[in-house]
């Protein structure tokens, strides 16, 4: 079993998680929900929104969702967000992408947002801080864990007929 900061963390402060080896390319949500088995709606990616100033955000949704910037920008009194390239992302956060995750920037400054709908579910996936480790856990234990505050900020991202 692949062990990191992230599950070193997580066993030190007691909190309940499975750990779960992915391919160690950068998947998507669909292909991630796919590798395990599970719903797409329990699959939860982090994205990095930014500020006008200040430290971005990292918003928490379903990957079957997209992220409303309007709603995330409203439910931090933001006046305006929005989305960095892929390698700003990684830039801001020091992390691959389809491997940012809120555990793995702890007391880093960035503020997290988790899309109200993870509450629906008893555990989420997210990633695991690298590529290839996907950790499932309650989304109360992540709230905790990263100071995150939940909010309507996903928009459902299905394909159009």
């Amino acid at each position: 079993m692949a062990t990191n900061n992230i599950t070193r963390y997580l066993d030190a402060h007691k909190i309940e998680y499975t750990a779960f080896e992915t391919p160690a390319e950068k998947l998507g949500a669909e292909a991630t929900a796919a590798f395990l088995g599970v719903p797409l709606e329990v699959i939860f990616k982090t994205i990095v929104v930014k500020r006008e100033r200040g430290k971005p955000i990292l918003a928490v949704i379903s990957g079957a969702d997209e992220v409303d910037l309007k709603a995330l920008a409203a439910s931090l009194g933001e006046k305006k967000v929005h989305l960095p390239t892929e390698k700003e992302a990684e830039a801001l956060t020091g992390l691959q992408a389809g491997g940012i995750s809120p555990l793995a920037l702890l007391n880093k400054g960035f503020q997290v947002v988790i899309d109200a709908s993870a509450q629906n579910h008893p555990e989420i996936h997210i990633s695991g801080g690298q590529r290839g480790l996907n950790i499932r856990l309650a989304p109360g234990d992540l709230a905790h864990l990263s100071g995150a505050r939940f909010a309507h900020i996903g928009r459902n991202n299905s394909p159009r007929p």
